[in-house]
């Protein structure tokens, strides 16, 4: 095959067998790579109400179609499974270099199944793969077993791997790739239930393309694009994502409000935190850089380096969290990455706990003895580290918000802003959320949101985009386009920028408005004739399939729902709110070919090649409502 590897590892951790198989023809190009290939290989769960801790869940970790491949920005993983935080689709894209060298060693995806006895790593040098002994890893942070399986395998492997919090099957661990880099929403948990320790990975061989020379061509005008482009060199490049603190409004004490600019606190502005800033980084083959590199300036852990330090977790374990020491969120940050944890549904989690406890809804008694009062960031700082270790009221912080609401009662739930489990804070009716509410993993900033808005992007591009309709006023149709090129990064690869832009998720989207250069590169790649109408069908299959797939969680549209503060939601405005947005929701259904509970219509499946996803609901449906994922927590 070109631009595909054109390989398949199946891992079954029970029998500690592996078998290598060919990648169908028709499934790569109906859903590509990555994203893709994820969602129809976990749409073969029989059971996906099933405990996601359970043996049968399965891993599926895929690379994008232009990994491995001279196109700039494009050495994205994802990594997807059956979330043990939400009960639904659980998937992460991540950087890095694992994606490049998987695509190297000649692997399209890999499919992880069953439970290893004891603890086990998986090493794979090209086409040569063993199970290893994981024991003296157990109980290891990510940043040590990176150094460890570098040493004993060579400085030019990947690894990605998980942290005791994954061990510990705290539900907000995250896959970790190089130490830095997390592929979050629910992931590493799983991993500790199947004791995967990590993956290291290497690979030498060459991603054959179907026409070198013209994708050759097309890559490199792309990236003199972006190398001049104001948004990449001027705003990525110098703060990546904390270029968002001062323009994106971070949610305050568990999104009391949204703070403008002047309200940022001075120690979290993102030149302030450039002071402490000694490098910069990048994932494989990109030029913009968008991480910075930093030690922290003072504290427990001074003088300690960390990498990619992002707006997420400013907001979600800073600001949001009442917390506004930049070295404390640092040194958060840094046990973040080295137990293997999501800062955005840990620190989202964390702030839920705070609202209840300064609401008087828990105390000290239910904290252990933690002092959780706004700006008291020692007590976080100690309550980040026992989630990781699953101990004392860190344990219940590692189930996420949804679920320790539901543990709490006493109408904790009202002060949870989530979407399926998952929190973006609160907005009123409209574009985000909308998108929050309809994104199939839960509420979620890149499945479209940033791009429906037009926000971040290059003034020209964008000018053309709005011309020819892309983005509107219209938030459903801008957002149905929006979703389309967001799911296709996830397919291809392709990095969607520090600072979400249309530029970076769509490769020549400058050049050739919309899909039509993407097309041009995955025709020269594959030797398969693409055009830009059949991309935008198979982003429509993926999302049919995702919506189908979740449906058989127990999702309807009772969980497309609009967060709302119980003082609004009680009042006569709050209750308007929920019905524009109810009416907003009921239009993306009908201009997608969705059902009033938010299915793909039979019809729709059929054309896009889904029968069995047809056959699916009409033999499994219905099935007991959505209610997070199972509570097997003393």
């Amino acid at each position: 095959m070109y631009g595909w590897a054109g390989k398949v590892l199946h891992v079954d951790l029970t029998s500690r067998g592996w078998q290598i198989e060919p990648l169908c023809v028709e499934e790569a190009i109906n859903f590509i790579g990555g994203r893709g290939l994820n969602i129809k290989k976990l749409f073969e769960i029989r059971n996906p109400k099933i405990n996601p801790f359970d043996a049968q869940n399965i891993i599926c970790i895929a690379p994008g179609l232009f990994s491995g491949t001279p196109l700039g920005m494009s050495s994205r993983l994802h990594v997807t499974t059956l979330s043990c935080l939400t009960g639904i689709i659980g998937d992460g894209n991540v950087g890095g270099t694992f994606a490049h060298c998987l695509k190297k060693a000649g692997f399209d995806q890999i499919v992880i199944s069953g439970k290893a006895q004891k603890a086990v790593y998986l090493l794979i040098e090209n086409q040569n793969v063993k199970i290893c002994d994981a024991t003296d890893l157990w109980g290891k942070d990510v940043w040590a077993i990176t150094d460890i399986l570098k040493q004993r395998h060579g400085r030019d492997i990947s690894v990605a791997g998980i942290g005791v919090a994954g061990e510990k099957l705290v539900r907000v661990a995250s896959t970790m790739v190089d130490k830095y880099a997390s592929a979050s929403r629910g992931s590493g948990g799983v991993w500790g239930s199947k004791r995967l320790k990590a993956i290291a990975v290497k690979g030498t061989a060459r991603v054959e393309l179907y026409n070198k020379k013209k994708f050759i061509s097309l890559s490199s005008a792309d990236g003199k694009f972006l190398a001049n482009d104001t948004v990449q060199k001027n705003v990525a490049s110098v703060y990546g994502s904390l270029y968002g603190i001062m323009n994106w409004q971070p949610g305050f004490r568990n999104s009391a409000k949204s703070l403008l600019s002047h309200e940022i606190p001075e120690e979290l502005t993102p030149d302030a935190l450039k002071k402490y800033e000694t490098g910069r980084a990048g994932c494989r083959n990109c030029s913009v850089k968008c991480k910075n590199v930093y030690k922290i300036p003072s504290g427990r852990r001074k003088g300690e380096q960390g990498e990619g330090l992002e707006y997420e977790c400013v907001y979600c374990l800073g600001t949001n969290c009442g917390i506004e020491d930049a070295s404390a969120v640092m040194e958060m940050a840094n046990l973040s990455d080295m137990h293997g944890m999501d800062v955005v549904s840990l620190g989202n989690a964390i702030a839920f706990a705070k609202e209840l406890f300064n609401k008087g809804i828990i105390t000290e008694k239910e904290t252990g003895g933690l002092d959780l009062t706004w700006k008291n960031a020692e007590a976080q700082l100690q309550l980040v580290s026992d989630t990781a270790y699953a101990r004392g009221f860190g344990r219940m912080i590692g189930q996420g918000m949804f679920v320790m609401a539901k543990m709490i009662g006493k109408n904790a739930m009202n002060y949870c802003y989530h979407v399926k489990g998952l929190s973006r804070g609160l907005h009123p009716a409209g574009l985000f959320s909308l998108a929050h509410a309809v994104s199939t993993r839960g509420a979620d900033h890149l499945r479209g949101r940033s791009w429906a808005a037009g926000d971040n992007s290059d003034e020209a591009v964008l000018s053309q985009l709005k011309k020819e309709g892309v983005v509107s006023n219209d938030p459903v149709s801008s957002l149905i386009i929006a979703e389309q090129a967001t799911t296709l990064a996830d397919c291809f690869g392709r990095c969607k920028g520090a600072v979400n832009t249309w530029t970076a998720a769509v490769p020549l989207v400058w050049k050739y408005p919309l899909f039509k250069g993407l097309a041009q590169l995955a025709s020269a790649a594959t030797g398969k004739s693409f055009s830009e109408q059949e991309l935008k069908k198979i982003a429509q299959r993926i999302s049919a399939l995702e919506r189908v797939f979740n449906a058989l969680c127990g999702i309807t549209h009772k969980e497309d729902r609009i967060p709302q503060n119980p003082d609004i939601s009680a009042s006569p405005e709050g209750k308007k709110e929920r019905s524009v947005h109810r009416a907003l929701v009921q239009k993306y259904y009908s201009a997608c070919e969705y059902d009033r509970n938010g299915i793909p219509e039979k019809h729709l499946l059929q054309s896009l090649g889904l029968e069995f996803a047809a056959d699916a609901i009409e033999s499994r449906l219905p099935v007991k409502d959505w209610d997070g994922p199972k509570i097997d927590i003393d």
